[in-house]
């Protein structure tokens, strides 16, 4: 049995939100970024949320999100971590921590080894880093894209904090993906949709399957 936790990102049903919890997902992700398919309201979010609540870790996960945002977040979702998946500075980071007193996890897009020096500034503020794939050209989701790297860049990678594989996995290859890259934690959305946008419980169980069969 693998050791490997899991986040299901960009949940927006209860029935996706079920399926995902059914499975053992240790992390669900809820979105807050209007240009996102993924994106849910406040008021979906809170009965997601409640769903969730002491079952799995709750993400909110923004964007270059200004601090009434999160202050509303924090007070309506009451999530357990708070998910920077913008340009946000390591201060902005580490200002929403003490103030919301939640978890923080930094995203950090990737294409090749220089981008991980990034994360080297995160880490000390940040509780957990997520490597993702760099966008694609023109594309105006800094994550969720569908694509992916090369995974053996995270192998050995020591930063002293819990970090996350994203970008481009499904049941087919996260196997392959914790062997190439060491990871003990990835992280999926488009990999378990349909469409774009929409989750498919069948995709949650299928690789919340191959995970733990990793």
């Amino acid at each position: 049995m693998s050791d490997i936790k899991v986040k299901i990102c960009g949940l927006s049903t209860e029935e996706t939100m079920e399926a995902a919890l059914d499975a053992g997902a240790d992390m669900v992700g809820l979105m807050f970024f209007p240009k996102s398919p993924r994106h849910v309201s406040l008021s979906d979010a809170c009965k997601l949320a409640d769903m969730a609540r002491g079952r799995a870790e709750i993400v909110a996960v923004t964007v270059d999100m200004d601090l009434d945002g999160l202050s509303r977040i924090k007070e309506l979702v009451a999530p357990d971590t708070f998910q920077f998946h913008g340009s946000e500075a390591p201060e902005a980071c580490a200002a929403a921590k003490v103030m919301h007193g939640t978890g923080v996890m930094k995203a950090v897009s990737v294409a090749a080894k220089e981008d991980l020096e990034k994360a080297l500034y995160y880490s000390v503020v940040a509780d957990r880093i997520l490597f993702d794939a760099k966008p694609p050209k023109g594309s105006d989701l800094p994550g969720g894209n569908g694509v992916s790297y090369d995974w053996s860049l995270l192998k050995d990678l020591d930063l002293k904090k819990p970090f996350m594989l994203s970008g481009g996995l499904n049941a087919d290859n996260v196997a392959e993906a914790i062997r190439v890259s060491g990871v003990k934690e990835v992280d999926v959305s488009s990999g378990v949709e349909r469409d774009k946008g929409v989750k498919d419980s069948n995709l949650i169980r299928a690789f919340m399957a191959a995970v733990k069969a990793a």
